[in-house]
């Protein structure tokens, strides 16, 4: 019975922002289901606004967004030494991540094997230490574009510290912008420059390259010291379908957690940990102090609400698997009453309907 809702306006809006910010063209990531606004709803809306690139993690959203897009390219964002991974992402003619020596041999072997040539974006880690090749391997990455099946277009990495740091971003840019030189030095053409995420284009100046990679700001929810003039958009919606009265004395919930200290009225809504409400207590914050203080409050069991009818309700016990009970005594609400909660969409149940509005 619940559903998230994503208002359009506000969507447009940050798509607008971004843009605006960016000035560069915006590869839109929508990994984690379209970052929880739905896979394909997000990336048709994204595809009305002029994004030419998408981008993901796991191959099973390559057949899902193929069967949307006309023309648009589909950049992995993992480098695969795994052979069944790099044919798959070779034959159904996506970018290619390539992050170090093995992942090159793996996919020029697999290309060579389908008999076509695979574009690829190469990466360089410059310290988040996941995908990429090292500054000091830079040698090796030169050799990956002699390579005979692939294609390389692009270069990019991943800053680690945008959210927080300035300072680290930018020598983390530096490093990266080092590494770019030395292969045109070589004279490698490095195609398609990208660095920046959501956190990194609204923190860190001068980092937008040739290209921007946004996912979290297009949901209004980036970790900024500033404002962005992003709008916060996306909520779970269900209502409530019972109301009862317990006496004072009652417990409410498994482990009877809750004890009613008076007489108390309660409003029952499906919505649980399977839609993903109560799953976490920190909210999101606009800055790393709030996001510290978030953790703070999760550990004191800062006490969870429900919106219903336009105000706060307290949660009267522990939330179950598809039910959550909330004490609204004095209030006059009646079953079919609107239930709202302002959660992350990375929370919510991919089963759960995402619905545009």
């Amino acid at each position: 019975m619940s559903r998230y809702i994503i208002e359009k306006d506000k969507l447009q809006n940050n798509i607008n922002i971004i843009k605006e910010k960016a000035r560069v063209p915006i590869i839109g990531v929508v990994k984690g289901n379209g970052y929880g606004f739905g896979l394909r709803e997000m990336a048709l809306f994204l595809k009305e606004n002029g994004i030419k690139i998408f981008a993901v993690t796991e191959l099973y959203d390559i057949p899902v967004l193929k069967e949307i897009l006309d023309g648009e390219d589909i950049l992995v964002l993992r480098s695969t030494s795994e052979p069944d991974e790099a044919r798959f992402i070779a034959e159904n003619g996506c970018i290619a991540t390539i992050g170090s020596k093995d992942a090159c041999a793996v996919m020029d072997k697999a290309s060579g094997q389908l008999g076509k040539k695979t574009k690829c974006h190469l990466k360089i880690d410059t310290g988040l230490g996941r995908y990429g090749f090292l500054p000091s391997e830079i040698e090796s990455a030169k050799a990956c574009f002699s390579s005979e099946n692939l294609e390389f277009c692009g270069v990019y990495t991943h800053f680690s510290h945008a959210f927080c740091s300035r300072e680290k971003t930018s020598g983390e840019l530096a490093v990266f912008l080092d590494a770019v030189n030395q292969l045109k030095k070589s004279s490698i053409d490095p195609g398609m420059l990208h660095a920046a995420n959501s956190p990194a284009l609204f923190n860190c100046p001068g980092v937008s390259l040739d290209a921007v990679r946004i996912g979290s700001a297009f949901t209004g929810r980036v970790i900024s010291s500033k404002p962005t003039g992003l709008l916060r958009t996306g909520f779970l919606q269900s209502k409530v379908i019972a109301v009862k009265k317990i006496p004072a004395g009652y417990t409410v919930g498994y482990g009877g957690t809750f004890k009613a200290k008076r007489d108390t009225t309660l409003a029952i809504v499906p919505m649980g940990h399977f839609d993903g409400f109560g799953i976490t207590k920190a909210p999101e914050r606009a800055a790393l102090r709030g996001v510290l203080s978030g953790a703070k409050h999760f550990l004191q069991k800062e006490r969870l609400t429900l919106n219903i009818d336009s105000k706060e309700y307290p949660v009267a016990g522990n939330v179950g698997l598809s039910h959550t009970a909330v004490d609204i005594t004095g209030a006059d609400i009646k079953p079919g009453a609107s239930a709202t909660a302002d959660i992350s969409p990375l929370y919510v149940n991919p089963n759960v309907p995402r619905v545009y509005i």
